[in-house]
């Protein structure tokens, strides 16, 4: 069993509970671990034999571009994604981070939510 991660894959969205997030936007970044046998791609070095994270990132940026108000819905709309393009991958992390959230006066570098695959059963 091997881990793929790709972390720190930035997004400008729209995701928020307050109307001016849809409409001015903010930064988020994700962090995505992944679980996968990895056994034969170890000894045929060939792309097709393991998770191609070009394609997983495509996925997530595609996901990140469909509103939501909140981020839990966001992370179980990758992790649901994930799962039905990728079945190779067994087990998945996935961390949403909103940059800056708007939280009045105070200061805060990010807010995050974090789910696991086996958040969805």
């Amino acid at each position: 069993m091997g881990k793929i991660a790709l972390n720190n894959m930035k997004f400008y969205a729209y995701h928020g509970c307050f109307k001016e997030e849809a409409i001015v936007g903010m930064h988020f970044s994700v962090d995505l671990i992944m679980y996968t046998e990895t056994s034969k791609p170890q000894k045929s070095d060939d792309l097709k034999d393991t998770v191609d994270y070009q394609s997983v990132y495509l996925m997530v940026k595609e996901e990140m571009e469909t509103r939501s108000n909140l981020l839990e819905h966001v992370l179980q709309r990758i992790l649901s994604e994930l799962h039905k393009k990728f079945p190779e991958i067994e087990h998945a992390e996935a961390t949403l981070h909103k940059i800056n959230p708007p939280l009045g006066s105070s200061v805060v570098d990010s807010v995050s939510v974090t789910l696991n695959s086996d958040d969805l059963k």
